[in-house]
């Protein structure tokens, strides 16, 4: 179960009170109401807040980036479980920094190299926006490489699980299937399930010039069954008109070792590059994450209270 925080800014208004000594107090009233409640100090610098005007200018803005801000996390959250999950990885806790969330949010220390507490406020907003847009971006450009290979090897995977009416056959047919010679020719025939025994029954009839008990079926699916016939090279035309007419469909096709080895060779390819595109997009989404933290923890340190 995720730990809910509250930042809670007060102000130092008594005369004669430190921030010390009101967070002294703080802790005194809270460990009486509820002592098993830990109480973390976020430590700010004193920033360039400019005038009364200009910091309030900037509130509605801030809220605004805000809500950007911890969108592009999000994002980024979600894109890094789906990942995890498509690589078979159990999901772990994200960590920010190489340490968990918890720990870095409870010991936020302000980074003075990526936001010097010299510039103004409105400015150190700015760059922490341009930043956040760019990580954004740059997922958008990582994510659709991605999909893209995903949507090549979907489109593959169709071929080879569709019905047999569109898939791709060149897997369920081997070399000792299909006769070929000066005179003869091995078709393919889609027949539908339910339409077998019709079929065994007058593929013969369909033309003079069929060789006889030469069908053979080669693979079933819920729909529909292959079966190879061979005939005469001379009627394939007419045969095909023949069998349209009766139900059976029979499908184009030319058996080559080498275009079968080749397409195996790019679902081989695909699949490496897709692994290889997956890990490399989730090992940028845990840096970024790790980012978008630090953006997010210190773009909420300057909400004014």
């Amino acid at each position: 179960m995720a730990t809910r925080y509250w930042i809670v800014s007060l102000p130092v208004q008594t005369p004669g009170a430190t921030a010390s000594s009101l967070w002294a107090r703080l802790q005194d009233s809270i460990s009486r109401h509820s002592f098993d409640t830990p109480l973390y100090r976020f430590n700010v610098p004193d920033l360039r807040v400019g005038t009364l005007d200009s910091l309030l200018a900037l509130s509605d803005d801030l809220v605004k980036s805000n809500v950007f801000v911890e969108g592009v996390s999000h994002k980024i959250r979600r894109q890094i479980e789906e990942l995890e999950r498509a690589g078979g990885v159990e999901s772990g806790a994200l960590t920010v920094d190489g340490v968990p969330v918890d720990t870095y949010l409870t010991r936020f220390v302000w980074d003075e190299g990526k936001y010097p507490t010299m510039s103004p406020l409105k400015e150190i907003v700015g760059s922490i926006q341009s930043q956040v847009a760019k990580i954004e971006d740059d997922m958008k450009v990582r994510a659709a490489e991605y999909n893209n290979v995903r949507s090549q090897l979907s489109a593959i995977n169709r071929k080879q699980s569709g019905s047999l009416a569109v898939r791709d056959l060149s897997n369920l047919v081997k070399p000792e299937d299909m006769v070929t010679s000066e005179h003869l020719v091995t078709l393919l025939a889609i027949v539908p399930k339910y339409s077998q025994k019709d079929w065994l029954s007058s593929y013969e009839s369909l033309d003079t010039f069929v060789v006889p008990r030469s069908s053979k079926k080669l693979y079933e699916d819920n729909e529909y069954a292959l079966y190879t016939v061979t005939l005469f090279a001379k009627v394939v035309d007419n045969f095909k008109v023949r069998a349209r007419e009766k139900g059976f469909q029979v499908r184009d096709f030319e058996y080559s070792p080498e275009a079968q080895e080749s397409r195996k060779e790019e679902l081989d390819k695909l699949l490496q590059d897709q692994e290889a595109r997956r890990a490399s997009l989730l090992q940028w989404c845990y840096a970024s994450y790790s980012e978008m933290c630090c953006y997010f923890y210190a773009h909420n340190s300057e909400l004014p209270s």
